[in-house]
């Protein structure tokens, strides 16, 4: 009689909402973060031995395959642990960051088709200043150093920061590690791989959503094989298989756009320290205009700090100006000051570049029945409808519902009796063209430039001097180097510093001093002219001034007394439901429930500013406590005292950047 072959138990964790691994045997012992091919339910699935196998004796199926893949390595893995219990998501939607089943076939074609690896560090990079050179060698030393570090490069606009990372970057290349570069917005890659092949001969590869299913799968085999030395990426580059990470850089490290806001939400800058921690890899944040945040942990030391103060070259900041609306008012109708109008004039008789500057898309953010005063909005969302004349459509811009405009009011039945009120990019371009005829003007958004080609081709067009006027929203704002670019026109300086959220002032600092730094990178000078109702805001007087660091100290004396962040802690807890009353009646109870203890307050519930987004109603909760207290603790025991019916959502964010 035939004996039954001896079996091992395995812990195997699924990239599924699932917390806990699962127990799996097979004929032989797997080293953890083996990737395996297992039955759940009646459906095969890949996961990866995770970690040892609980000491149930459960009923057990086997494994069905082993892939022939490089396993995860302990460091993505405890990652994976570290990042799920931090912010409260289940282990299996962590992993699912990093490991999707499409991205693990190989391809027949991959050697022929895509290269990787290759950069030449021994390649001369461009000349450095002494400040520069100094700044290059403390960061060449962390890399030598191979140990864990976290450092501020904080270097004002056209400083030369990238050409001072890449020589860190050249280091890790030398002694045979891999680098991650993290960017907040992948059009910035456009410039950033030019610059890296200008310095190393060959572009790196890169991660983000735009890429071919194929290149994913390939760019995804080269990092677990250790052929990719260099990744310029999204935040989820971040959840790559790195096997031999020697430096990570989260360029621009201030931009909201590293906080994933829906499934798992983390903070890829934050998160990237801690990767960093568990690779032993040296951590570069990179910032004309720091985070509070990050500011403060340079000033208690917990992160080194590097300046670079004075632009590369010899060029000088751009000279800023305040225009007051309510002394030189645009022309009705229009949103262009005189004022403004006339510097543009005399930029484009110079033969430079003057740029446009409004963070809203589509032609007119709001659009009302002039006879009854009607507005539409999306049926889904709290939110009014976004006009695009270019489509021509209305849009929702958190939903993406979409519709034409009405010929009759649906609320008086008035016909052709809707206006567009305030401007948008689409706007503010149709009024350049009616200004500016003979000039040709280019339009950057989220909505035109759709990814890292078109991207391409723009910053081509500009550097050729192809188009005269640029009209763009944040996307312009980061990184962009445009040597011909010598005015800046904010349209609306005052746009993003009413409401009441809590970053409000620092967001609207960063992104406007972003955008003023595109002036006068090369040897004419820049100006920047902000439009302004109220000019003597603290915003705009920090602007003007230049003194950043003043302005943040003025934000932290305001965070202080009050315990906000980063000194003291914040979670929210967002409750949606398409029945507005259970919605409610969650909310209540996770109000009832709430953590009393010294140190901790508990605010709300109240209803989200957008109420109701994709036809679910949203109320919010915020914890607040001092800063040496941990929230994961209490959100955990507070959750477990209410029960969640399963048709509502119930979402955690640990250290919420919006509080939409």
């Amino acid at each position: 009689m035939e004996q039954p072959k001896p079996t091992t138990r395995l812990s195997v964790l699924l990239p599924y909402k699932f917390e806990m691994a699962f127990t799996y045997e097979a004929e032989a012992p797997l080293p953890p973060g083996t990737l395996v091919r297992v039955p759940l339910g009646r459906r095969m699935v890949v996961g990866a031995v995770w970690g040892e196998p609980p000491d149930l004796e459960v009923k057990t199926r086997p494994v069905a395959a082993v892939l022939e893949f490089p396993p995860l390595p302990e460091t993505l893995r405890r990652f994976v642990d570290w990042v799920a219990a931090y912010t409260l998501a289940p282990r299996g939607d962590v992993l699912a960051l990093s490991l999707k089943e499409k991205l693990l076939a190989p391809s027949p074609k991959r050697a022929r088709t895509y290269e990787f690896g290759g950069a030449d560090p021994a390649r001369p990079g461009p000349e450095l200043s002494v400040i520069q050179e100094k700044a290059s060698a403390a960061l060449r030393e962390d890399v030598r150093a191979e140990i864990f570090s976290v450092t501020l490069l904080d270097g004002v606009t056209g400083s030369g920061k990238t050409e001072v990372y890449l020589e860190a970057v050249a280091e890790a290349l030398r002694r045979g590690r891999q680098v991650l570069v993290l960017l907040p917005e992948i059009a910035l890659s456009v410039q950033v791989l030019s610059r890296f092949e200008a310095r190393f001969g060959v572009r790196p590869a890169v991660w983000h959503s735009e890429l071919t299913p194929a290149q994913r799968r390939e760019t995804y085999r080269a990092v677990a094989e250790g052929r990719a030395d260099v990744v310029v990426g999204a935040r989820s580059a971040l959840f790559l298989p790195f096997t031999a990470l020697g430096l990570i850089v989260v360029d621009e490290e201030h931009e909201t756009s590293f906080k994933q806001e829906d499934g798992v939400m983390y903070n890829a800058r934050d998160m990237a320290v801690v990767r960093g921690k568990f690779c032993a890899a040296p951590v570069l944040l990179v910032s004309a205009t720091p985070s509070l945040e990050t500011a403060e942990n340079a000033a208690q030391g917990r992160y080194k700090k590097l300046d670079l103060p004075a632009r590369h070259g010899g060029a000088a900041l751009p000279c800023m100006q305040a225009l007051d609306l309510r002394e030189a008012p645009p022309e009705r109708g229009k949103f262009l000051s005189p004022l403004l109008v006339a510097a543009m004039r005399k930029t484009l008789a110079r033969g430079e570049q003057a740029m446009l500057f409004l963070n809203r898309r589509g032609y007119a953010p709001l659009t009302l029945c002039r006879t009854c005063g009607h507005r539409l909005s999306c049926p889904n969302c709290s939110a009014w409808l976004v006009e695009h004349r270019a489509s021509p459509r209305l849009s929702c811009h958190h939903c993406g519902y979409t519709m034409r405009r009405p010929l009759n009011c649906p609320s008086c039945a008035a016909e052709g009796s809707f206006v567009p009120i305030g401007p948008g990019v689409e706007r503010i371009a149709e009024e350049v063209a009616e200004l500016f005829s003979g000039t040709a003007a280019l339009v950057m958004a989220s909505d035109v430039i759709t990814g890292p080609a078109q991207a391409a081709e723009a910053a081509r067009c500009i550097a050729a001097r192809e188009v005269g006027i640029i009209i763009g929203t944040q996307m312009v704002a980061k990184g962009w180097h445009f040597p011909h670019l010598t005015l800046v026109g904010v349209v609306d300086a005052d746009l993003g510093l009413a409401g009441g959220d809590l970053r409000a002032g620092e967001h609207t600092v960063q992104m406007l001093h972003q955008v003023a730094g595109r002036a006068g990178r090369a040897e004419a000078p820049g100006l920047v002219l902000l439009q302004s109702y109220d000019p003597s805001h603290p915003v705009i007087q920090a602007l003007l001034s230049g003194d950043l660091p003043a302005f943040l100290e003025q934000e932290a004396a305001l965070r202080r007394p009050g315990h906000w962040p980063p000194f003291g802690r914040l979670a929210a807890l967002i409750v949606s439901a398409e029945d507005e009353r259970l919605a409610d009646q969650i909310a209540r109870a996770l109000a009832r429930a709430a953590p009393r203890q010294p140190g901790v307050e508990v605010l709300g519930p109240a209803p989200a500013p957008i109420a109701l987004l994709r036809g679910r109603h949203r109320r919010r909760l915020l914890l607040k406590t001092l800063k040496e207290i941990a929230v994961q603790p209490l959100l955990r025991a507070w959750l477990a005292q209410v029960q969640v019916p399963r048709n509502v959502k119930l979402d955690v964010d640990v250290d919420p950047v919006s509080f939409m």
